[in-house]
């Protein structure tokens, strides 16, 4: 779930399509490179401001540091179309060692993560912080394409579009591969 979950992860993150506007940003401001939301083998907690949801995901991969991968996330405010923020809540935990797929329930939008490693399995847990807006998100969702192609592959997954959302993910495991 560590590194394959996470790897898998962008893979398998599911997008949702918000309501009005096709505006293009460009590539998110992570801070600089040595930021990292986590050190190798760490637990963390990662949480948007208020208002915002995640846009950005970056990670990158380490063997000999336990087959961990290093996390970075950016934040972007959600669309006016959306309304505000009625409640947030942390999904059920994902265990590690498994493979999991989630989607944030009541129509949510991933605004956080909550990981802790476990050396036993070489892998993580994770949980979603995932907000609800004022306004139903009509969406239709797919998973991304854009994934490492191997689990150990780094990875810079964006929204590049206005009104794209992650609403959850999925993973693999392998003991083999851990």
């Amino acid at each position: 779930m560590d590194l394959i979950l996470l790897c898998v992860f962008l893979p398998l993150v599911t997008v949702a399509w918000g309501q009005y506007g096709d505006y293009y940003y460009g590539p998110y401001n992570y801070g600089d490179n040595d930021e990292w939301v986590n050190v190798y083998r760490q637990g963390f907690n990662f949480q948007c401001p208020h208002g915002q949801v995640i846009v950005a995901v970056r990670s990158v991969f380490s063997k000999k540091e336990g087959s961990d991968r290093l996390w970075n996330y950016a934040c972007m405010p959600a669309s006016q179309s959306l309304g505000e923020p009625t409640e947030c809540w942390w999904e059920e935990i994902n265990r590690a060692g498994t493979e999991w797929y989630q989607t944030c329930s009541n129509n949510g939008l991933v605004a956080g993560f909550q990981s802790q490693y476990f050396p036993s399995v070489l892998d993580r847990e994770w949980q979603f912080y995932c907000c609800r807006y004022s306004r139903r998100c009509p969406y239709s969702c797919w998973l991304t394409t854009e994934y490492p192609g191997h689990y150990g592959e780094d990875m810079d997954m964006m929204m590049y579009t206005y009104d794209y959302y992650i609403r959850g993910a999925t993973t693999t495991f392998s003991a083999v591969d851990r």
